[in-house]
């Protein structure tokens, strides 16, 4: 058996930290790249034969990975096994929070989704309750999914979250039993808790699936019934000392009747650019919008717009207006080079909002700043609220890279 020692930053490390350096290099290659053989991961990481052939063994005796095929028809032999990771070894939930819903999502370690279901939550419910009702949905999914236990839970939740406490903060426009969740669900299921703010959770999702794979640095904006955004600049999301990066609809804008407070946005970009403005501004320029000012009617609103061609125009162009006043001033602060349009409204609008945000933005500012519909789709808070729980098992696990 060959010992191996690594030198790190001028001290040796012993062997075994040696050997679970090197099972970590090989984990991450395997989630990275696939299925591969001994053979080349002796090429990727540079280590000898009987050093690869321990780690392998070690690695299937801990049921991490396992034999998937072979490399081809042609070749047999140990060289010629293919090695990958075992999915099913670990599981992670996500769990979207919305003021009348929940959606949950288990997937397996390597994210791929095994099981998903939504509750719907009465506006009277008492918190208790709810958050049990929430405690037992994700407890079926699990058991649906074959998961025996849960290793990390990924919550995405509107509001601010405390980056000192990981809870939300105390708010009269969220719902009581928000708050009561993450404790509910470490509890009832005994697996750690991840809470984000939903925002930031679909900017990991658009940066590791959709439309932002080539950006390290972005801000997406959040248009829904409230707006929002998250900042992530050289791949590394941005919360801010109190949790507030992104809490742009308190933002001071030219175009409202007065500022915001600190208790209340309106007279900041919300009263520009939420759902219920979207509605308020179809109905004045003569476009059919429902009579609720919710994200529903707005995204509805914003298609019609898209679908109505040259009639839809006014509305649009007024709208990429708006919204690119909120971006302008972003922009002015973090010169992020692209800014994502999510949410509700923001997806509705598609290419065709998106370029005419870019439009107005590039004669507003002297930086050039690229606007690119959000692409994730309504499940966007939930896919970030599984890759981040698959995130921390697998550094759990592997050992962060």
């Amino acid at each position: 058996m060959t010992s191996t020692r690594v030198s790190l930053a001028g001290r040796t490390a012993s062997p075994s930290t040696a050997r679970a350096i090197n099972d970590r290099l090989a984990l991450h290659l395997l989630k990275d790249e696939g299925p591969l053989t001994a053979g080349q991961l002796k090429s990727m990481t540079g280590l000898s034969r009987p050093t690869i052939a321990d780690l392998v063994e070690r690695l299937r005796s801990a049921g991490l990975i396992a034999v998937v095929g072979e490399a081809g028809a042609e070749r047999r032999g140990p060289n010629a096994r293919v090695y990958g990771i075992v999915a099913d070894s670990a599981y992670v939930a996500g769990v979207d929070v919305r003021a009348r819903s929940v959606a949950v999502c288990v997937a397996d370690l390597l994210g791929h989704t095994v099981s998903e279901a939504t509750l719907p939550v009465a506006a009277d419910v008492e918190p208790a309750r709810a958050a049990e009702a929430t405690v037992d949905l994700v407890r079926r999914t699990a058991r649906e999914a074959g998961a025996g236990r849960l290793h990390h839970i990924g919550i995405g939740a509107p509001g601010l979250v405390d980056p000192a406490t990981g809870e939300l903060a105390v708010t009269d426009s969220l719902p009581g039993w928000h708050r009561e969740l993450s404790a509910a669900l470490h509890g009832g299921l005994g697996a750690p808790v991840l809470l984000e703010n939903e925002v930031n959770l679909a900017a990991v999702a658009e940066q590791r699936l959709g439309v932002v794979r080539d950006r390290d640095t972005f801000v997406l904006l959040w248009l829904g019934h409230g707006v929002g955004a998250a900042v992530v600049l050289d791949r590394v999301l941005r919360r801010g000392a109190s949790g507030g990066t992104g809490e742009i609809g308190f933002m001071p804008v030219p175009g409202t009747s007065g500022l915001p407070s600190a208790t209340a946005c309106d007279g900041g970009f919300h009263s520009l650019a939420s759902s219920p403005a979207v509605c308020e501004l179809a109905r004045e320029l003569g476009l059919s919008a429902d009579a609720a000012d919710d994200a529903p009617a707005a995204e509805a609103a914003v298609r019609a717009a898209v679908d109505a061609g040259e009639r839809g125009e006014p509305f649009l162009e007024a709208l990429a207006g708006r919204i690119a006043v909120g971006a302008a001033a972003v922009c002015a602060v973090l010169d992020p080079g692209c800014v994502v349009l999510g949410g509700e409204v923001g997806r509705a609008g598609g290419p065709a909002l998106a370029r005419r945000v870019e439009d107005r933005l590039r004669r507003m500012s002297p930086l050039r700043t690229q606007v690119r519909a959000g692409v994730v789709g309504g499940g966007g808070v939930l896919r970030g609220a599984v890759l981040t729980a698959m995130d921390a098992t697998q550094n759990q696990l592997f050992g962060a890279p």
